[in-house]
């Protein structure tokens, strides 16, 4: 095939998937693994990984090497084909997702996926975690198929993960407009027993983390109640904007009641003081 029309097909081909193609795709095009090499040695187009390309013109970005991995998992298939799936076959989750999140700060040195039936892969850099996941568990970040907040933190519980570590990214992830604390308990139900609660205790797991993160009520009320200014901006906040569920809504009219309690407090404490000052 001549350059020309390889370039061209393999354009049509990336133009939905960041610029990338993988060997099976190319082949599907017609276009051979010696146009390939001959393509990748004049520069015009650039191996990523083995048997992933990515057109030279195309921009690179912090989520290449995750892209690559996940076109790798299932090279015929066009990424926009897979996202079309009701459910995607192979979705990015644990350390993985939370980096796609942008939630913690776990290091994410290899691709986790989590596929409906047992797999295994000759690549070092990507592991498989074999789950049936539900519709309400998968979103899309950053074009790629992921497990929600809440998925992602339990599955980080259920690989025993540092709890510690589980709390600081439960701590960022509970600020997102969309996280739903239900759902989270749902999810660590199946994990409360291995890590000392009663059996299917969601809740008690889930409050766990809450003090780890020390996102708890009390250690809230402390921290509202020592900065007034804190206090006076959560309240202005949460009363201006809905909650995104019956969770979340009873855990800001709670943090409502706190912040009007410390603003009353810190207004008492500075009365006090202005009239001892012209006593």
């Amino acid at each position: 095939m001549s350059t020309r029309i390889a370039l061209r097909q393999l354009a049509d081909l990336s133009s939905s998937q960041w610029g990338m193609f993988t060997t099976a795709q190319a082949a599907a095009q017609d276009v051979s693994r010696l146009d390939l090499a001959r393509l990748a040695g004049s520069g015009d187009i650039i191996r990523l990984a083995n048997g992933v390309y990515r057109n030279a013109g195309s921009p690179s970005d912090e989520y290449e090497d995750l892209r690559v991995a996940w076109l790798s998992t299932d090279p015929r298939r066009l990424a926009e084909v897979r996202l079309g799936d009701q459910l995607p076959s192979v979705v990015a989750s644990g350390a993985s997702a939370a980096w796609l999140h942008h939630i913690g700060d776990l290091p994410a040195d290899r691709h986790e996926f989590t596929v409906p039936t047992r797999r295994q892969s000759q690549r070092p850099e990507i592991r498989y975690r074999m789950r049936q996941l539900h519709e309400a568990e998968v979103t899309v970040v950053h074009g790629l198929p992921a497990t929600t907040p809440e998925r992602t933190i339990a599955d980080l519980v259920d690989a025993r993960t540092d709890l510690t570590l589980v709390a600081d990214i439960l701590s960022e992830a509970i600020l997102k407009e969309t996280f739903n604390l239900d759902r989270l308990a749902e999810a660590l139900a199946p994990l409360a027993a291995r890590n000392g609660f009663d059996q299917d205790d969601g809740k008690a797991l889930r409050r766990h983390l809450l003090e780890l993160a020390e996102m708890d009520l009390p250690s809230l009320a402390h921290q509202i109640a020592s900065e007034r200014d804190l206090s006076e901006a959560i309240l202005q906040v949460v009363t201006a904007s809905p909650a995104p569920n019956h969770a979340a809504a009873r855990f800001d009219s709670r943090i409502v009641r706190l912040s009007r309690a410390a603003v009353a407090s810190a207004q008492r404490s500075t009365d006090r003081k202005n009239g001892e000052g012209h006593e």
